[in-house]
């Protein structure tokens, strides 16, 4: 007996010997992760300085991305977030070096903004990537490029979560999208070497590399699709809409929703009633602020919900640079006896976007944003007076949108990662007369619904998340804490 009891004691020291000795590993192998990382950031310094001495190189901002530096402030971010969660902690070493990996081969997110006499334009950036830290601010906040070393985003984690963060003039979601894919895979690669071993004899290696078929395309594709209209026939809705206001939550405060759902679920839905996936989502959402804000009532001003469409498969573009167009759903609740019924509302969203969304309205509206810009006696204004008058029609358009809802499409990995990947969501910071926001994405069979709010009141998105319980869509619901309670 006794000897059984020294055997038992023996084989405990001998486990807590091997631990102690996994963690002196795991400690050695993160301070020299961190030495490799600074003698690649110095390395990376030196060649920059080189290059100095040469020419830099430089780009202009596509059509869109002109606004976004004249409206960005601490209130009006124009960040958005592409996050995903994978199935293990991050370890933020091996993020950092999969980040440095993936920055040298995408030059578009290695540029930073500068102010020219009359327009901004992008210059390579040729200071160190600033490193990730674990999150420590709200989704979507303002991007200071004076302490981000002049990157335009910056990436945060916590505990299996990486969080991309974007400012806007940089790119859209889908240019977000690949960049945090890239970062994904390379990550991956880091942590898990078996995934590079176990391809290695395959047609389609993986390697420390970006993907094959990723174009590093940096065209305007709004200039390239230019055609002069002929007149201007009504592409954006000028008149006031509905704006959602209430009790704010305390400056610098994010409510975030999210919904994960069921795509079998959502797709049965909408074949139901004839119609896509983004129009049931846009049209619950249309309705739970006629509902859940007007209470079913009359209004005076349209719910009017922008909806952007990548324009990438309409004009056969690949290019890395915005490229999207806005249209809108819809919606004025007239004085009647009876409320509008769910399926009343939803058939005029789904009238309302079948008519804009044609490559023909497409075609307008990029025509129109961009015949300003073509005019050669706007060129030569200096740019502190195209800031004045950007900033005064963008007073304007703003003032007719109620809420915007914004769909990055389904997000596909390649197999020897998916079993690290849980979900992905996406998060808008909210802007002038746009106090809530919407967004979609999905991985596999989840599509997360988020709803971004500075609104305490959270009436609009319990009647969302209600309505589509109502039509057999069943919701798993997480919040960050901020907004009214239950």
């Amino acid at each position: 007996m006794a000897d059984l009891k020294n055997n038992v004691k023996s084989e405990k020291k001998e486990q807590e010997k091997e631990k102690k000795q996994e963690k002196k590993v795991e400690k050695l192998e993160r301070k020299l992760l961190k030495e490799r990382l600074k003698l690649k950031q110095k390395e990376r310094e030196k060649e920059n300085r080189k290059k100095a001495n040469g020419r830099l190189d430089w780009d202009k901002l596509d059509n869109t991305a002109n606004l976004f530096p004249v409206i960005a402030d601490e209130t009006m971010t124009n960040v958005y977030r592409i996050a995903v969660n994978l199935t293990e902690e991050i370890i933020p070493e091996k993020l950092e070096m999969a980040i440095e990996k993936v920055l040298e081969q995408i030059p578009l997110f290695r540029m930073r903004l500068r102010q020219g006499a009359f327009w901004y334009y992008f210059e390579e950036n040729l200071r160190p990537f600033p490193g990730i830290r674990e999150e420590y601010k709200v989704p979507g906040s303002y991007i200071d490029k004076h302490n981000n070393n002049q990157y335009m985003f910056r990436v945060t984690f916590y505990k299996c979560r990486i969080n991309l963060e974007v400012f806007h003039a940089l790119t859209d979601g889908f240019g977000g999208t690949i960049f945090l894919q890239e970062i994904i895979y390379q990550y991956l690669r880091y942590v898990h070497p078996q995934i590079k071993e176990e391809t290695a004899g395959s047609e389609y290696p993986e390697i420390d590399k970006i993907s094959t078929g990723i174009h590093m395309d940096r065209e305007d594709s709004y200039v390239k699709n230019f055609k002069k209209p002929a007149k201007r026939k009504g592409s954006y809705q000028s008149g006031k809409g509905l704006v959602l206001k209430g009790e704010k939550l305390a400056p610098g405060n994010l409510g975030i929703m999210h919904g994960f759902l069921s795509v079998a679920e959502l797709k049965k839905v909408a074949k139901e009633k004839g119609i896509t996936i983004n129009e049931l989502l846009v049209g619950c959402f249309v309705y739970a602020i006629y509902k859940g804000y007007l209470n079913g009532r009359a209004s005076k001003l349209p719910i009017r919900c922008c909806v952007p469409v990548n324009l990438r498969p309409y004009f056969d573009s690949t290019t890395m640079k915005n490229f999207f167009a806005m249209v809108s759903a819809e919606f004025k609740p007239e004085e009647r006896e009876n409320e509008y019924s769910f399926d009343e509302v939803m058939g005029i969203v789904h009238e309302s976007l079948q008519k804009q969304i044609t490559k023909e309205h497409l075609e307008e509206i990029l025509s129109y944003n961009v015949s300003n810009q073509m005019k050669k006696i706007l060129r030569i204004v200096p740019l502190p007076i195209k800031k004045l008058a950007i900033g005064y029609v963008y007073g304007i358009s703003a003032n007719a949108t109620t809420s915007t809802v914004t769909n990055i499409g389904n997000i596909k990995m390649r197999e020897p990662y998916r079993k690290y990947i849980d979900k992905f969501y996406v998060i808008l910071s909210v802007s002038k007369g746009q106090n809530m926001k919407g967004t979609i994405v999905s991985y596999g069979d989840t599509l997360t619904f988020t709803i971004s709010s500075i609104l305490t009141d959270t009436s609009v998105q319990k009647y969302f998340f209600r309505t589509l319980k109502q039509l057999g869509v069943d919701a798993a619901v997480e919040t960050n804490g901020f907004g009214a309670e239950e």
